[in-house]
């Protein structure tokens, strides 16, 4: 087990004690999180760890990211927070969820940070070299979104590497995912999954979550 928390440096860590008291303010006066995980203990179990799952290997720092549904800037804060040399676009069509997340941005000094409003299937910002995700919609929808606007690295992780996460679509999802994954490969022939448990990656406390990892097969 790790604690991606524990891997960030003091000036990290003090950005996303920053976000969490931000989160809480924010949410107040915009719905971003249901309120109930925003209390003391689960705020950082059910947003912060989860979010940081995708830290515990490296996106390279010329990279592009898009968070698709980026809702109050989950998983994309933290995961700027913890990779400040690569670039993240957080997508919403909601306008106000995304004003929120600009003001976070601008209050945690995030340059590398960038906000598009407006719906998946019509992004025309910068083109990503990952896409990224935390429950947002079906494997099917995130891939015809990402398939769409992805472009490869100048300098691709070697498909040895085991510290760099390999370009495509990174998921958090929890639940049985065989009907989804069934549809996605339908609707999308010729791609490779690959799950990893958060039980085993972080702990107890994410029993049915993982990381679903699509990608084209090779």
């Amino acid at each position: 087990m790790t604690d991606p928390i524990a891997a960030l440096s003091a000036d990290q860590n003090a950005k996303l004690d920053r976000f969490a008291a931000e989160l809480v303010r924010m949410n107040k006066h915009v719905n971003l999180v249901a309120p109930t995980t925003l209390r003391e203990g689960e705020l950082e179990r059910v947003h912060l760890k989860h979010s940081l799952a995708l830290s515990t290997k490296a996106f390279p720092p010329e990279a592009v990211v898009v968070d698709w549904g980026a809702g109050g800037g989950l998983p994309t804060i933290p995961l700027a927070i913890a990779f400040p040399e690569t670039q993240f676009v957080a997508v919403d069509a909601v306008g106000k969820k995304m004003e929120a997340v600009r003001t976070f941005a601008r209050r945690l000094g995030l340059p590398n940070l960038g906000v598009w409003i407006g719906r998946a299937e019509a992004y025309d910002g910068p083109a990503p070299h990952y896409c990224v995700s935390r429950a947002t919609a079906p494997l099917a929808d995130l891939w015809a979104w990402t398939e769409r606007v992805l472009t490869p690295l100048a300098e691709p992780p070697s498909p040895e590497a085991e510290d760099v996460w390999q370009p495509g679509l990174l998921t958090l999802k929890g639940g049985n995912l065989d009907e989804e994954v069934a549809a996605m490969h339908e609707a999308h022939p010729g791609l490779t999954t690959s799950r990893t448990y958060l039980k085993a990656l972080l702990g107890p406390g994410y029993p049915s979550k993982m990381i679903l990892e699509v990608r084209p097969e090779a």
